[in-house]
């Protein structure tokens, strides 16, 4: 009898799960040609769809899907343009990304041999599209978002996150074509470029489980 309670228990403690999925909301921030220094001088927000894949305790493979706002006012800054022009933008943006997420410890509960922690910090990076709408003008394009963030485990299933990413977009019209170039200096992609970034606070439950009827892992 003591030895099937251990089994059973042993049983239930090696459960987890291959997926993840849940959503989240935040705040965004824009760098760019109406503003080149201060990312929070005009914050939007963010609502996030996110899945989640998951090999093991110490990797993620997220799919994420966003839609938030991002604004710029070039008089905000102290850069000024030729003849004094000033120009303001405002958007509504769309993003599908895949990123690889790297947990800095075992993530997860139970399992004391395989020294799970409940909460990790984590960093990740992928690839992403972005698609947008300025002054009746339509964009877009491929960005990498690279960034931080931090797990923590609510429960067996249930799942609480915070992420901070960087994405650099590989167009300068995400603030509108009259902000390609406004200062008529041709140079290379990498550098006539916008910047934006989501910050968010995620809630997300587990569901398949990896071994439903045994005491090990495939």
């Amino acid at each position: 009898m003591l030895l099937a309670v251990l089994s059973s228990f042993v049983g239930k403690a090696q459960e987890d799960y291959r997926f993840d999925i849940g959503g989240g909301i935040g705040m965004t921030g824009y760098l760019g040609d109406a503003n080149t220094a201060n990312l929070w001088s005009q914050p939007g927000f963010d609502a996030e769809l996110l899945f989640r894949y998951l090999p093991g305790p110490r990797w993620g493979v997220k799919t994420n899907f966003y839609v938030g706002t991002l604004g710029g006012d070039s008089a905000k800054m102290t850069n000024v343009f030729p003849d004094g022009n000033t120009f303001k933008f405002s958007t509504t943006f769309f993003e599908l990304g895949e990123l690889v997420e790297f947990n800095f410890f075992n993530y997860g509960i139970g399992e004391t041999y395989r020294h799970l922690k409940r909460i990790s910090p984590y960093i990740a990076a992928g690839l992403g599209v972005t698609a947008w709408s300025v002054g009746g003008k339509f964009g877009a394009a491929l960005n990498i978002p690279v960034g931080v963030g931090v797990k923590y485990k609510l429960s067996e299933r249930w799942n609480l996150g915070f992420e901070f990413l960087m994405k650099k977009t590989f167009s300068d019209k995400l603030d509108g074509e009259v902000l390609a170039d406004p200062l008529g200096i041709k140079s290379s992609f990498m550098k006539n470029t916008d910047w934006y970034s989501t910050m968010s606070v995620t809630i997300s439950y587990e569901f398949s489980k990896r071994c439903a009827v045994c005491n090990y892992k495939d």
